[in-house]
């Protein structure tokens, strides 16, 4: 009897390359990827995990006399403290049962890793009340810390760390569209067994674990790539610069421009920064906190012309912004940069991190994210055991 030839259907040119591209890519950047995936699930729900865990000095019991003035707080944290850098910052929230929460942060540049890099990083929650120090946090080894600097840059320097980071996410971003393409099935017939799970008769553990590549692969991919490309967004310039391009027609944002202080003779005011919460609290009562910094420099640490004062809308996003800028002499207010004058490009400069972290969303979008990255934690596992499982099965053909 003569054998039948079955003739295999011809893959196509683009399914080809996309196989072996999905396959190169996969095996050079799957444990960052792994790694990347894995730090920033777990950092998902950090606010609702940190707030419960600090309820006790997050709240405080509102009395019926004012609080006490900014810079005797100040001055009550430094030499309780003795820390040997300046208070960097206050973040003083319109709800009168919070306390305040006085920051330290300091940076060495030319640190090669995460810990030489960061000098200090402390919280300091303060009963604006009475003066007392409610607790003090090291946010320099804090757990939820170290994760955002592993996902951030492997807790290398984070100026070049992030390309460490970058570029396997760029990667990624090829493999989840190579990834489509490869699951895109050629008819109808296909395309039945492509969007869940057919396991009725499905014994191996290797075609169960292959559809668990492709199925949740599938789901999670459309998300995951705008979760990508809002990481990338981060650490590469052009990337940004598309953005801006895109939303606003100009390559880069509009500078601030240095407001000289009219009032730069005068001895300062011991009130400066009471003045200015005072301020900030009329012009924006319905607001969730504000910052106000205290050492005269920004957070790249140059030092400030004059005081400018940052209003969050909502409590924990960053993406209504509000700003202040107060005479650092008298506490006059020089400028006003609400949110809704901002140009397109700028409201997505602050909205950028609350997508990244689908806090933009609310609590719905915080669990989307979170089922997507433990997806994106599984698919280089997963990955790898295709492949092992093809290298295997040549082998004993051998």
């Amino acid at each position: 009897m003569k054998k039948k030839h079955l003739h295999k259907k011809k893959v196509s040119f683009t399914k080809k390359w996309s196989s072996k591209l999905h396959l190169w890519l996969g095996l050079s950047v799957g444990i960052i990827v792994f790694i990347v995936s894995l730090t920033g699930t777990l950092y998902v729900f950090k606010d609702e995990i940190q707030n419960s865990l600090r309820k006790e000095a997050i709240y405080v019991q509102k009395s019926s006399t004012s609080p006490l003035s900014i810079a005797v707080l100040k001055e009550k944290v430094s030499l309780e403290l003795n820390e040997k850098y300046p208070l960097s910052a206050v973040e003083i929230s319109l709800d009168k049962n919070r306390s305040y929460r006085f920051s330290y942060y300091e940076k060495n540049k030319k640190g090669w890793n995460y810990f030489e890099e960061v000098k200090i990083n402390k919280l300091v929650y303060v009963d604006q009340y009475s003066g007392k120090i409610l607790a003090v946090y090291d946010e320099k080894y804090s757990f939820f810390n170290i994760l955002k600097y592993i996902h951030w840059s492997l807790l290398l320097n984070s100026e070049w760390g992030k390309y460490v980071v970058g570029i396997p996410t760029v990667v990624f971003i090829f493999m989840l569209i190579t990834g489509i393409v490869l699951w895109w099935p050629n008819n109808k017939k296909a395309r039945k067994g492509r969007f869940w799970f057919s396991w009725e008769n499905v014994k191996t553990w290797k075609r169960k674990n292959y559809d668990l590549h492709n199925v949740l692969g599938f789901y999670a991919s459309f998300f995951a790539l705008l979760i990508s490309i809002t990481g990338i967004y981060f650490a590469y310039p052009y990337v940004k610069n598309t953005f801006n391009l895109a939303l606003s027609g100009s390559l880069e944002q509009p500078k601030e421009k240095d407001i000289k202080s009219p009032d730069s003779l005068m001895v300062k005011n011991a009130s400066v920064y009471d003045l200015t919460a005072q301020q900030t609290r009329k012009l924006y009562p319905t607001s969730s906190s504000f910052r106000i910094p205290l050492n005269g420099k920004n957070k790249k640490g140059k030092e400030l012309k004059n005081i400018p004062v940052t209003i969050y809308g909502e409590e924990g996003r960053f993406s209504e912004r509000n700003a202040l800028i107060f005479d650092k002499y008298s506490g006059k207010l020089l400028a006003e940069k609400p949110h809704q004058k901002l140009s397109n490009a700028e409201k997505y400069a602050n909205a950028n991190y609350d997508i990244h972290t689908g806090s933009y969303f609310g609590l719905f979008g915080k669990i989307l994210w979170f089922i997507t990255g433990l997806i994106c934690t599984s698919l280089p596992v997963t990955g790898f055991l295709v492949w092992w499982g093809k290298q295997k099965k040549q082998g004993k053909k051998i």
